[in-house]
């Protein structure tokens, strides 16, 4: 099963539109995480209407329409991983162990709010994966996204994708 990860599109306070990279991807995906702030319902239209399977999330930056849409955490059972997705996970230093204890009952978490790549492991064995943001860099080299391979109880081909700069 091929999953796209996704977060921190704010389109169009950061972008205009969606990377040309992202959206093929998506085309390519059985399912398409997104973990928070969208900023406009049209952009979750977007993915309700190129996802095959669409899990997402509301974020920090999210009014009240797409609060209303979404959910502040989403589970989902993928190819014998149970996954989760939310945006915000609090400061960098703890995160795992935080984590672990409030997500006892996933084997992945997805989320977003810092734009920074991030892909570790509690102690637990939680993987919590931040695919980063694929039009805000923050303070990183390149705007970011996540794909990878759910197969029987494992994560393959975790791969971060770096986007061109914008012109």
């Amino acid at each position: 099963m091929r999953l796209l990860l996704t977060s921190d599109t704010h389109v169009p306070a950061r972008a205009k539109r969606l990377p040309d990279a992202l959206l093929a991807a998506m085309d390519e995906a059985d399912v398409v995480f997104h973990a928070g702030d969208w900023i406009d319902e049209a952009t979750l239209d977007l993915f309700e209407a190129r996802s095959r399977r669409l899990v997402a999330v509301y974020g920090n930056n999210d009014g009240p329409g797409l609060r209303r849409r979404l959910p502040e955490v989403a589970r989902v059972e993928l190819a014998g991983l149970r996954f989760g997705a939310v945006h915000e996970t609090g400061a960098a230093t703890g995160r795992e162990r935080r984590c672990a204890e409030r997500f006892p009952d996933l084997d992945v978490l997805v989320f977003g709010h810092s734009h920074i790549p991030w892909d570790t492991r509690a102690p637990s064995g939680l993987r919590l994966l931040n695919p980063g943001s694929p039009t805000d860099r923050r303070r990183q080299p390149f705007c970011t996204y996540l794909t990878l391979t759910a197969d029987a109880g494992a994560l393959r081909d975790v791969t971060l994708h770096r986007l061109p700069p914008r012109r």
